[in-house]
């Protein structure tokens, strides 16, 4: 859980989009080296809340402060050398190779007209060596795999060398090899560098094998916050998605996992 002094603090956040109250009363904060997850129903509100933590949405009512200082204070140049955020999808038609795609997410470190320095190519080198991805370098993004973009986007995040990543559905259109790979590559980015991970995902079993603590939204309004014990838990899970879910013990995480239901029919 959060100290005194959390890195990012979100109070009573509450923001409309077209006429229509998307994000209802949100307040949590997210403390240094956390490794938290962002679940919920689609709709509830999960990237439209990552969007105001970066600024893409500015008219919210309510406080989103980063370092104690408004978000809305800082710079995209400035916030960005401190928060990388990837959304769903990204990269997928990028006409760039990879390389050059990675080397864009320096572009915080960069002054006017700044070309690559020595220390943005090892950074970029860095990035790609850890994420598995070293031998994609020449590539260009559009022709690489869901699983093979997907390091690559977050090589990229590596790159800037921010010290919060803020992950929208990182694992979305991967087969579980890579799920998995991308999960436990996520893991060792937040051990080994001490990245504070704030991760939407739709994965409820990923969330709570991966998050120290997760949080759920449920009709825009912040539904749960706490241990992953706590949230996988039957009357819980029901309140926040609706829905009768089956619950199993994991062999080996000592926590219950959602499981498929069998159909009447098949009974």
């Amino acid at each position: 859980m959060p100290g005194d002094s959390p890195i990012l603090r979100v109070q009573q956040l509450s923001l409309s989009l077209g006429g229509k109250p998307i994000l209802r009363d949100v307040s949590f904060a997210l403390g240094q080296g956390e490794y938290v997850c962002l679940v919920g129903a689609n709709g509830s509100g999960k990237t439209t809340l990552l969007r105001c933590l970066i600024g893409y949405y500015a008219a919210y009512s309510g406080s989103v402060l980063w370092w104690g200082r408004p978000a809305r204070a800082f710079s995209q140049k400035a916030l960005a050398r401190r928060v990388a955020y990837v959304p769903q999808g990204e990269g997928r038609s990028a006409p760039f190779h990879v390389a050059d795609f990675v080397m864009m997410s320096r572009y915080p470190h960069w002054s006017p007209f700044n070309s690559p320095r020595p220390e943005d190519r090892q950074a970029v080198a860095r990035a790609l060596e850890m994420t598995d991805a070293s031998h994609l370098a020449a590539r260009v993004v559009a022709s690489l795999s869901g699983g093979e973009r997907q390091r690559v986007c977050l090589a990229a995040a590596l790159a800037q060398e921010a010290e919060v990543l803020l992950l929208d559905e990182p694992t979305t259109f991967l087969d579980y090899r890579h799920q998995e790979d991308l999960r436990r590559l996520l893991t060792r980015f937040h051990r080994e560098c001490g990245v504070t991970i704030l991760a939407v995902t739709h994965d409820l079993n990923a969330a709570v094998l991966s998050g120290e603590r997760v949080m759920a939204l449920c009709e825009g309004a912040l539904a749960f916050q706490g241990t992953p014990g706590e949230l996988m838990r039957r009357d819980v899970l029901e309140r926040i998605y609706a829905a009768k879910l089956v619950l199993t013990p994991h062999p080996t995480a000592e926590l219950p996992m959602v499981v498929p239901s069998v159909s009447e029919e098949r009974t």
